[in-house]
């Protein structure tokens, strides 16, 4: 019976959120009245006499499509922000909205890299490449339907002068510093909640699958570009060959360019295959989110729990205390508490007792909102997350398909080549 009512409770749950997550879907964001965009990347210098310092500043364009909307400060608006202002915003977003899946920044170095990838972050092709990431964050929170109103968020889009001092202002900053120490200290609860357990499990292992996949595909995709381009070589063999022949010179001439087409052709399939690796690094940033919002939740856990022990202990002290036990110190020197000290006692036992209680009560609460909304974010999250990674290793498959087909379409035209030989 017992297991039932758990079964009945756990459905009934699952449908609340259920609901929730489709009135969540129904919810406008800003990206319903406006367009974001991150259009081009600079390279600046600062630095006083002989010290030199380059940093890269991204240009982020914003315009009113709604025009009966007055959710933001400007309808039209064009800012340069530093990497380090959109990892101030994310920080920020993600103190104030602990139980939100935030979106993650893209890399601030390469990973996964091979020898075509350059590892220098000011080099043209990565800067555009994390152009294009903090677009897609930027992209990312404005369609959530919470963040996106966030004021200090709007702010950061169209705040020129004075945004970092306001976003100081919050005191959020003190907030992280607390939070992100509690969260390095490893947790053990007594009762810790079984389905945010599975969820820190599951996101662990969507870490590992993503970075296995990432690692693979880094391998194969070094020796795929080095095989082309090494039928360079053919080519270049064949082109020295139909010198020394006369009848089967323009047959290996002709062979010896498609060769050296088949080499070249490898450059911009790669490129555009680069582009489904940061998706798929995308997912393997907000794995570790994901592990985030768990670990908030163990901490709040672990605040409750704690709470409890504290109250279990005092209630212990104040039976002792009416039952006439005394401390050890009493016992080795023979003193006793008078009636009067007994009383005094247990009416400060219960004082403290009962503000634990109402801590207990205050703790149950935060820990139960936080779990209530963190369970539909994470909802929210999943459906995200299946839809783009459909996209994203369809995307893939089709790209792969075609470098076949361009594959297969040289070595016919090369088949034909030597067949037309006399």
């Amino acid at each position: 019976m017992m297991e039932d009512n758990t079964r009945a409770e756990s459905f009934e749950e699952k449908e609340n959120a259920n609901t929730k997550m489709q009135a969540l879907k129904k919810e406008e964001c800003i990206l319903d009245h406006m367009e974001i965009c991150v259009t081009e990347a600079e390279k600046r210098e600062t630095g006083a006499l002989n010290i030199r310092d380059f940093y890269t500043v991204y240009l982020i364009e914003t315009k009113v499509t709604d025009l009966d909307w007055n959710g933001t400060l400007n309808k039209l608006s064009s800012l340069w922000r530093r990497y380090s202002e959109f990892e101030l915003l994310r920080t920020y977003l993600e103190v104030t909205y602990p139980y939100i899946v935030v979106p993650p920044l893209p890399e601030k170095k390469v990973i996964y890299a091979w020898q075509k990838i350059a590892s220098d972050t000011f080099d043209p092709d990565f800067v555009d490449r994390r152009r294009a990431g903090l677009e897609n964050f930027l992209l990312r929170v404005a369609s959530h339907p919470i963040l996106s109103f966030d004021q200090q968020f709007i702010g950061f889009l169209q705040q020129e002068e004075g945004w970092g001092e306001s976003i100081k202002d919050t005191g959020y900053l003190q907030l992280a510093e607390s939070k992100l120490k509690a969260l390095s200290v490893s947790v053990r609860l007594k009762q810790p909640d079984k389905r945010f357990e599975a969820i820190k499990n599951y996101g662990n292992e969507l870490q590992n699958n993503l970075g296995n996949l990432l690692r693979v595909r880094a391998r194969l995709v070094e020796r795929l570009y080095g095989i082309h381009k090494l039928h360079a070589n053919y080519g270049r063999v064949f082109s020295e060959w139909s010198a020394k022949e006369k009848e089967m010179g323009d047959g290996l001439q002709r062979a010896g360019h498609y060769l050296d087409s088949l080499a070249a052709g490898i450059d911009m399939p790669l490129e555009e295959e680069e582009l489904y690796a940061d998706q798929l690094k995308e997912y393997l940033f907000f794995a570790g989110a994901l592990q985030a919002v768990c670990r908030r939740q163990e901490m709040l856990q672990l605040q409750l729990e704690k709470a409890e022990a504290q109250v279990l202990t005092r209630t212990i002290e104040k039976d002792n205390v009416q039952k006439g036990k005394s401390g050890l110190m009493s016992r080795l020197f023979g003193s006793v508490d008078t009636e009067e000290v007994r009383e005094l006692k247990v009416n400060l036992l219960d004082q403290r007792i009962q503000e634990g209680k109402d801590g207990i009560h205050s703790a149950q609460e935060e820990l139960s909102e936080f779990s209530k909304q963190a369970l539909i974010d994470i909802e929210r999250f999943q459906q995200q997350k299946i839809s783009d990674l459909r996209e994203t290793l369809t995307g893939y498959v089709i790209l792969q398909i075609k470098m076949c087909r361009k594959g297969l379409q040289t070595w016919t035209h090369i088949r034909d080549c030597l067949e037309a030989i006399p």
